[in-house]
């Protein structure tokens, strides 16, 4: 009887300690719908039918890394805007603080809220402080993961973002035509 216990002790415990397989470029994009800062409500599912999406982690709002890369993809926002993408930041900040500095800084793009952090342990961004790390996720349309950047710097962060789409091959939007073209 106390081999039997011991088995099945054991087998509890590499259960309980077993993990998920960790996302990578080909993995099925786990499926997210939260709130944005504009007061709209947005879902991978519905978003991907229109092209990539790009999910961008950040760990604090209003803190200084966080600040230079919200204001970075609002200064360059129009680089990213080229391509056939959807693109957010997300935290796991309450949806008012994530408004409040959305507003505060002009973002012209609308900045999500995980509050209940499943999504991001979904995405398995959560840092042992509480609180997402700072990685940005590619996703095509098809619900993969393209790419995931797991060193982003705050300060070039919309370049590098639309570097990233270019070397990918997303696709880019039409070019509007000019009135002095007609």
């Amino acid at each position: 009887m106390k081999n039997i216990l011991a088995v099945c002790a054991l087998a509890f415990a590499g259960a309980a300690c077993a993990t998920t397989d960790p996302l990578e470029a080909g993995s099925a994009a786990p499926d997210w719908t939260l709130p944005g800062s504009d007061g709209n409500e947005y879902s991978l599912s519905e978003l991907r039918r229109d092209g990539a999406v790009v999910l961008a982690w950040f760990p604090k709002a209003d803190t200084p890394g966080c600040t230079r890369e919200c204001q970075s993809l609002t200064r360059n926002g129009d680089k990213i805007r080229q391509f056939k993408v959807s693109y957010f930041m997300a935290s796991t900040d309450p949806i008012e603080d994530n408004t409040a500095f959305a507003q505060k800084y002009g973002a012209d793009f609308p900045i999500l809220s995980d509050e209940s952090k499943e999504v991001a342990e979904a995405y398995q961004v959560m840092s042992s402080f509480g609180f997402a790390s700072r990685h940005t996720f590619y996703i095509g349309a098809d619900g993969r993961i393209i790419e995931i950047d797991r060193n982003v710097n705050a300060d070039t962060a919309a370049e590098d973002i639309a570097a990233t789409l270019e070397r990918l091959g997303v696709e880019k939007r039409a070019a509007p035509e000019s009135a002095a073209g007609r």
